[in-house]
């Protein structure tokens, strides 16, 4: 069993920054990659960026360039950091687990964190 514990949403203006911390426990969460996914109002779950405790990153393309996934190993935590954030990002975001992954987009998760709400306003 793996558990996800998101934190860090919240209100921000367009162009503004947020950092998203995900702090993942279990004897097995090593054997995870990590992922965030988010969750805008009346559409599916879509697929961020993810990352391996051991390196390596991935990104969805409409992100690349503004959000930057990290993890802490020490701490068992992932984050997500968002910079020049738009009112299109606003969603819940989820922070994911799966085994295995390829490294691509298609990130099948095993356990979900109970999302947090993040807010772009123009």
């Amino acid at each position: 069993q793996v558990q996800l514990v998101e934190s860090g949403g919240g209100l921000v203006q367009a162009g503004g920054s947020l950092r998203l911390s995900c702090a993942a426990s279990g004897r097995t969460v090593r054997q995870y990659a990590m992922g965030w996914f988010r969750q805008a109002p009346g559409k599916e779950r879509e697929f961020v960026a993810a990352t391996r405790w051991s390196g390596g990153t991935y990104y969805e393309d409409s992100v690349k360039g503004r959000f930057t996934i990290s993890r802490d190993n020490a701490k068992n935590t992932v984050f997500l950091q968002m910079n020049t954030l738009k009112p299109g990002d606003t969603a819940v975001y989820y922070c994911a687990a799966t085994r295995p992954w390829s490294g691509g987009s298609q990130f099948t998760s095993n356990y979900w964190g109970q999302g947090t709400q993040v807010t772009v306003s123009s």
